[in-house]
């Protein structure tokens, strides 16, 4: 070995010094990558997506998110939790009022009269906007 030649160890063959953009803090690389991206575009050379491309891939990111099934149940559990929140029901008491709601409302449209009534009020409000 030659007085210029130095042997490394192989936890210094692994380890690589960061230069350059990768030392940069993520703030200034973030600012740096957005003077590109405009620089491109006011050059006429940056990728515009077409309606088909980011279809694809939404599709691609949806395919790869949902595999993730702890990360779907999270989803989940916490959409859940929102939408009962303050209410102090469960989700299942929660459902089984909607689903009564629903019967509810459907009855009232049944209710004999009811569409005469929605008739009538329909034509006065259209015999105001002719006026």
């Amino acid at each position: 070995m030659t007085s210029k030649q130095t042997s490394n160890t192989p936890e210094q063959e692994t380890q690589k010094s960061q230069r350059g953009f990768a030392a940069m803090d993520e703030e200034k690389q973030r600012e740096i990558a957005s003077k590109g991206g405009h620089a491109a575009h006011e050059k006429g050379t940056a990728h515009e997506f077409t309606s088909e491309e980011a279809r694809e891939a939404g599709r691609k990111g949806g395919e790869t998110v949902s595999e993730n099934r702890e990360h779907m149940a999270e989803i989940g559990r916490k959409g859940g939790e929102h939408s009962h929140r303050g209410s102090g029901k469960s989700a299942e008491e929660t459902a089984k009022q909607d689903d009564e709601d629903a019967e509810k409302t459907k009855k009232e449209k049944n209710t004999p009269g009811r569409r005469d009534k929605d008739k009538d009020d329909d034509e006065e409000r259209h015999a105001d906007k002719r006026r």
